[in-house]
C-alpha cells in the first residue's frame, strides 16, 4: 500500500511508522488521519509484526492537527474532524500489538494525543509536549481531555489543558507522561531495543496483557480481575505457554511461535 503522508517499514519483527509531512511539522490533516488508520489495518493483519514504533520526520513528532484545514470549519465540520481523529487514534490504541511512540520533537495538540494512544512513550531530550487548543479557541479534539488525566492525573491534566502550557521532556517525565528521556541521537535505538525486548516474549501473552490492562483502566477492579482470570486461563490453550514453561523447567532457550 502506498502512502503520501507517512512511511512504513519493517525491521525484523518491528514495524516503524513515520509521519512524514516535515514542511508542515507533520500536522495531522484528514488525509494523514486516513493513512494512519490504513497503516494500522495493514499492521494488524501482518503476523510477522509484533511491535510498532511511531515517530515523526524532521524536527517534529506531530505539531498538532492541521490548523489551515480546521480554521474555516463550522460546527458540523469540526465535529466530523474530531470524530475521525478519535476513531483513528482509538484504532491505534486498540491494536493488539504494543505501540511505542518515539517522540523526536514537538508533540502538541493532536501529536500529544496520538502519543497518548500509544502504549509507551520514549522522548528525545528535545521533545516538547502540550495541549494548546484553548489558545486557539477550541478544546482538545482527539482524546486529550480523556487520556491525559488517565495518564498524569486530573489536576495536572487540567493545568496543562487550561493554560495551554508547553512542557519539555524532563517535565513530561516528571509527571509520568513519558516513560524515558534519551538524547536525540539515541532515540530510535532506545525505541528499537525496547521493541525487541518485548518481541522476544510470547506474542499472544503480550497481546492479552495489553487487552487486560486497557480494559481494566475503564472498569471497576472486580470486573478487571475477572477479565484477567479469563485471559490467564486462555493462555493455557496456546502452544507458547507449553513452550515457555517447558523451556523454563528444562533450562533451555525458549522458541515462541505465536500460536
Amino acid at each position: 500500500m502506498e502512502f503520501k503522508n507517512l512511511t512504513f517499514e519493517k525491521d525484523g519483527k518491528i514495524a516503524i511508522v513515520t509521519i512524514n509531512r516535515p514542511k508542515a511539522l507533520n500536522a495531522l490533516n484528514t488525509e494523514t488521519f486516513v493513512e494512519i488508520g490504513n497503516v494500522v489495518d495493514e499492521i494488524s493483519k501482518d503476523n510477522e509484526i509484533l511491535v510498532v514504533i511511531v515517530t515523526g520526520a524532521g524536527r517534529a513528532f506531530i505539531a498538532g492537527a492541521d490548523i489551515t484545514e480546521m480554521k474555516d470549519m463550522n460546527t458540523e465540520g469540526g465535529r466530523g474532524f474530531g470524530m475521525l481523529g478519535n476513531e483513528v487514534l482509538r484504532k491505534l490504541e486498540n491494536l493488539e500489538k504494543p505501540v511505542i511512540a518515539a517522540v523526536n520533537g514537538f508533540a502538541l495538540g493532536g501529536g500529544c494525543e496520538l502519543s497518548m494512544a500509544c502504549d509507551i512513550r520514549i522522548a528525545s531530550s528535545k521533545a516538547k509536549f502540550g495541549q494548546p487548543e484553548v489558545g486557539l479557541g477550541i478544546t482538545p479534539g482527539d482524546g486529550g481531555t480523556q487520556r491525559l488525566p488517565r495518564i498524569v492525573g486530573t489536576g495536572m491534566a487540567k493545568e496543562l489543558i487550561y493554560t495551554a502550557k508547553m512542557i519539555d521532556a524532563k517535565e513530561a517525565y516528571r509527571i509520568g507522561l513519558v516513560n524515558k528521556v534519551v538524547e536525540p541521537d539515541d532515540l530510535m535505538k532506545e525505541a528499537k531495543d525496547l521493541a525487541n525486548s518485548i518481541a522476544v516474549n510470547a506474542p499472544i501473552a503480550v497481546k492479552m496483557c495489553k487487552a487486560a490492562i486497557n480494559k481494566g483502566m475503564q472498569c471497576d477492579i472486580d470486573t478487571g480481575l475477572s477479565y484477567e482470570s479469563a485471559v490467564f486461563g486462555l493462555c493455557f490453550a496456546t502452544e507458547d505457554q507449553k513452550e515457555g514453561m517447558t523451556a523454563f523447567v528444562e533450562k533451555r532457550d525458549k522458541s515462541f511461535k505465536n500460536r
